[in-house]
């Protein structure tokens, strides 16, 4: 069995970078899954502070980038290297335009089109699993296990909500159709 390394400056601002991340889904997540966590204080915390907590989670994966450019010295003048780093070069196009609409001026310039964008924040936490799980699999150290149970546990959480939201939907259709198929009183 192979030892299992200590994290270097550039992984554990990955790390820093996708916890702060997984505290921006946590809020909505645990609403629908778990109701009763709606008046609970650390999930309104959250909700307040998502903005910036994304913000931080931007900036940490931008060191995180720039630390693991410079340390490999990539060359972005070769197609390989998109090819190889496209989970994180995706991810970070992605944070990056989060990160610059995550404001109220663009909230407003937006309208519709900015609940939208930010959709795409659910790509970023596919883009992110596949991110961990392919570059950490021959560098593990100890923060990885905790990474990719975090990233795997916020994904399922995910698809438990989508499932839950699908559901609810798909009862009030039916509720309306019952209730429009249910005569009127009738009156003499």
């Amino acid at each position: 069995m192979a030892a299992i390394d200590t994290a270097p400056l550039e992984n554990s601002l990955g790390f820093l970078a996708l916890g702060a991340y997984i505290l921006t889904l946590m809020p909505t997540n645990l609403r629908i899954i778990f109701p009763q966590t709606k008046q609970a204080n650390l999930p309104k915390w959250l909700l307040k502070y998502r903005r910036i907590i994304g913000i931080l989670a931007f900036c940490l994966a931008l060191l995180h980038g720039f630390l693991l450019v410079k340390k490999r010295d990539l060359d972005f003048l070769d197609p390989n290297t998109y090819w190889i780093y496209i989970q994180g070069i995706s991810t970070f196009i992605i944070f990056t335009l989060l990160a610059i609409t995550s404001n109220d001026w663009s909230v407003k310039r937006l309208k519709k089109n900015w609940k939208r964008l930010h959709t795409l924040t659910y790509l970023a936490m596919f883009l992110l699993t596949w991110h961990v799980w392919d570059k950490m699999l021959e560098h593990w150290s100890y923060l990885t296990p905790i990474g990719l149970v975090g990233i795997v546990t916020t994904t399922l959480l995910f698809l438990m909500r989508r499932w839950i939201e699908y559901r609810n939907k798909q009862q009030k259709a039916q509720g309306k159709a019952f209730s429009s198929q249910i005569p009127e009183k009738i009156t003499l």
